[in-house]
C-alpha cells in the first residue's frame, strides 16, 4: 500500500536564491550573504529525514518555495 503524504509549502517574495547557492543549501555551516550560523536549513532537513519526510526547495526571482513532506501514521484497525 502507498504512504499517505502530508506536505506544506513556506514561500519567501524576495530576491531568490543564487543558482550557484542551491547546491549547497543543506549543508552545515554553508551561510548565505546575511550571515547566521548555516545550520538551520541542514538541521531541518535532518529533522524532516528523522521522520522518513524530505525538503524541496525551488527558487526563481522573487520566489523561493520550500516544500516539506512527511508520511502520515495511519492507525489500522
Amino acid at each position: 500500500p502507498k504512504q499517505p503524504w502530508a506536505a506544506f509549502a513556506i514561500v519567501d517574495r524576495g530576491p531568490g536564491i543564487a543558482p550557484e547557492v542551491l547546491p549547497r543549501l543543506f549543508t552545515r555551516f554553508a551561510r548565505g550573504p546575511e550571515g547566521g550560523t548555516g545550520l538551520g536549513l541542514a538541521i531541518a532537513k535532518q529533522i524532516a529525514e528523522a521522520h522518513g519526510g524530505e525538503i524541496r526547495v525551488a527558487s526563481r526571482p522573487g520566489e523561493t518555495r520550500f516544500t516539506v513532506f512527511l508520511p502520515l501514521l495511519v492507525e489500522e484497525d
